[in-house]
């Protein structure tokens, strides 16, 4: 394989000279910014669409992505320097490097929904209004930025001979991303790992997570549903495609993948939180047939 190919033998597909760039007068712009900001731009429309046909302040969505958009960035690559921090101590300035990627999506996730609360704090508006919104689009944003990894050639799985298995050129990935699993199907003369595209599978279950909620979002029960929907059922696919990939952010004590233990404590705090609330409801319901029985 060339350097720049990338390769599904299972699905007959061979793509030539895929780009991790591309130039504009002279200076040079990464595909993987380029989705990510596209993908961060169609959110907050979507996300202004629904508050629209829901009846709520349009702008307030414009004026909280403003800020937690940088935010979440800024939160985004701390997350992944902190469990990084090897790759970085001994070279501090590449740390605002994010041409070659390095973003943790789950220190995004906290950082935007922190930068969301403090907002609607100052501007005495409904958090969990606002979370209900961006929880809506976010699963949206994350599928369309997994394809960044795609043209970075990273985040991606073990070894697989799957339906979606991807082949990546040996000299196009990072040696520490190949993992002893791949290693092993490795044999003399092979230019190319055979992977899980894992950035695919998160891609497509969050597709169908947008999908979802979206169609939910006006039978919505309470403040707040749609947000933790989206952190139970994110959360699930996540725990799930992270034990696949090779370039786990490892917690340094206890030897575990933080992505998954972050994702255990959101379905935890969703699943509680969704309970709680339902049978709030249920019992508020059951009180007021009571009441109407002895009129």
């Amino acid at each position: 394989m060339n350097v720049t190919d990338i390769e599904f033998p299972n699905l007959h597909i061979y793509l030539k000279d895929v780009p991790k760039n591309f130039s504009v007068f002279g200076f040079s712009i990464a595909l993987y910014g380029c989705v990510i900001g596209f993908g961060m731009l169609l959110c907050v429309l979507i996300a202004g669409y629904d508050r629209k046909s829901r009846g709520l302040d349009e702008e307030t969505i414009w004026d909280a992505a403003l800020y937690g958009i940088v935010f979440g960035i800024f939160g985004a690559r701390a997350y992944y320097v902190i469990f990084q921090w090897d790759n970085y101590k001994n070279d501090l300035m590449s740390i605002l490097n994010l041409r070659q990627g390095g973003l943790g999506i789950y220190g995004g996730i906290i950082a935007g929904f922190l930068t969301a609360w403090i907002y609607c704090r100052i501007k005495k508006q409904s958090f969990l209004e606002l979370a209900d919104s961006v929880a809506l689009v976010f699963p949206l944003g994350q599928a369309m930025g997994r394809w960044g990894n795609f043209f970075n050639r990273e985040a991606f799985g073990g070894w697989s001979d799957g339906l979606f298995a991807m082949r990546l050129p040996i000299a196009a990935v990072r040696e520490s991303d190949i993992s002893v699993g791949i290693a092993e199907h490795l044999t003399a003369g092979m230019d190319y790992i055979q992977v899980h595209p894992t950035f695919l599978y998160e891609s497509m279950w969050n597709i169908v997570l947008f999908a979802c909620l979206f169609c939910f979002r006006k039978h919505k029960k309470f403040r707040g549903e749609i947000f933790c929907l989206y952190l139970f059922f994110y959360g699930l696919g996540r725990f799930w495609i992270e034990g696949l990939r090779t370039d786990q952010l490892v917690v340094p004590v206890l030897g575990l993948p933080i992505s998954q233990i972050v994702a255990v404590i959101c379905m935890l705090f969703a699943g509680a939180a969704l309970l709680r609330n339902r049978f709030a409801m249920k019992t508020v319901e059951r009180s007021g047939a009571s009441d109407d029985s002895h009129k």
